[in-house]
């Protein structure tokens, strides 16, 4: 049985670079192990559940527009005993949802701030209006998908599960 040992002082060197490069990439100097811990996937905000709160507000302005270096989709304008909160209900609100929120409107939101280009964003989890609970990310914090009335989703029951097996 041959076994690989690199000789050539190139393969060497190569070897150790590429090693001293994961190193880095894994957790760069800087970082607290609190912020490395935080869940979240993907290229928005990542939600740290360990922080969630949960207040009460009036709906001042629903900001649908679209603004570089802010989180995609729907933003509620809340008012709430802090002051103005810039709170992120994502890109994937049923249509029955959108029309309901409007500028006046009392909502209770559960969720976790976050900073994001210098600018703090409210993420919301649960949306509660009306009495009626809307669930805007799952316990992780990724953006559920709220199906119109009458949309035809083809997922399977499993697909609607958390990776720890527990139903969002």
């Amino acid at each position: 049985m041959k076994h690989f040992r690199p000789t050539k002082p190139t393969h060497c060197l190569a070897g150790l670079l590429f090693g001293l490069l994961c190193a880095t990439i894994v957790l760069p100097p800087g970082v607290d192990a609190a912020s490395a811990s935080r869940t979240g996937r993907g290229f928005g905000p990542v939600y740290d559940a360990a922080h969630e709160t949960t207040f009460e507000g009036t709906i001042q302005e629903v900001v649908t527009s679209r603004t570089t270096g802010v989180p995609v989709g729907l933003h509620l304008m809340v008012a709430g005993p802090n002051g103005l909160v810039d709170t992120h209900v994502g890109p994937f609100l049923s249509q029955e949802t959108k029309a309901v929120l409007q500028p006046g409107v009392p909502v209770r939101i559960v969720g976790a701030s976050t900073t994001l280009h210098g600018k703090t964003y409210f993420l919301a989890r649960l949306l509660t209006i009306d009495g009626n609970t809307i669930t805007v990310r799952s316990s992780r914090g990724a953006l559920a998908y709220e199906p119109s009335n009458g949309e035809h989703v083809s997922r399977s029951r499993a697909s609607l599960r958390e990776p720890n097996g527990v139903a969002q």
